[in-house]
């Protein structure tokens, strides 16, 4: 399945986030920005597809984010997929990764360049919490450049690749939701984040 965003925002609904088409660098896109939860981390911040009900496949899309005038200084640009989103948005797995994380030379936020996460109850501030380090990597991405995106999903296992890269940026085994979870698709998009999505294709295994 493809989605072009000048035809098709109409099977996109957005929570807790407002979306447009918009033209960036060129391209025609979705633009997200939060909403709601102005200043809540990991929340269901989302643009979903409707109608879609993922299992196991990938999902493939372009991104690029830009930081809002009014961003926080802890904004980070973050910007990424949510997958397996539950019918009332309760529940989802997310990977994001944060492009000013992947500009820096400060080694500790360079380590920080990506993000899985699972909603509500395992966020990236309880992995910090508990010194869970298996969730993040670091990236070579920075803010408004155009990333490929490619998520492997198979059972309770995901791998992430970034720009066509031979291995994946970040392996995750063991997803939170476990190997039956399903749902939806979609963009998520964080704090002090001006999101722009493309080239959005989902091939499913079953």
């Amino acid at each position: 399945m493809k989605f072009n965003p000048e035809t098709d925002i109409r099977n996109f609904e957005a929570v807790h986030t407002e979306m447009e088409n918009a033209a960036v660098n060129g391209e025609n896109a979705i633009r997200v920005v939060k909403k709601d939860k102005i200043m809540q981390f990991d929340e269901n911040t989302l643009v979903r597809l409707k109608d879609v009900n993922f299992h196991n496949g990938i999902i493939r899309v372009k991104m690029l984010a830009r930081l809002l005038p009014d961003a926080p200084d802890f904004a980070r640009g973050f910007i990424g997929i949510v997958y397996r989103v539950s019918g009332d948005n309760s529940e989802f797995e997310s990977f994001y990764i944060r492009p000013t994380n992947g500009m820096t030379d400060d080694p500790i936020r360079k380590a920080h360049g990506c993000q899985y996460f699972s909603y509500p109850g395992y966020t990236f501030a309880y992995f910090r919490e508990f010194g869970i380090t298996e969730y993040e990597a670091p990236i070579h991405n920075g803010l408004d450049e155009w990333v490929s995106l490619k998520a492997v999903i198979e059972d309770d296992r995901a791998d992430f690749y970034l720009n066509d890269e031979a291995e994946p940026v970040l392996h995750v085994s063991g997803m939170k939701h476990g190997k039956d979870a399903r749902g939806a698709v979609g963009f998520f998009s964080e704090i002090g984040t001006e999101a722009f999505f493309r080239d959005l294709e989902i091939e499913t295994f079953d």
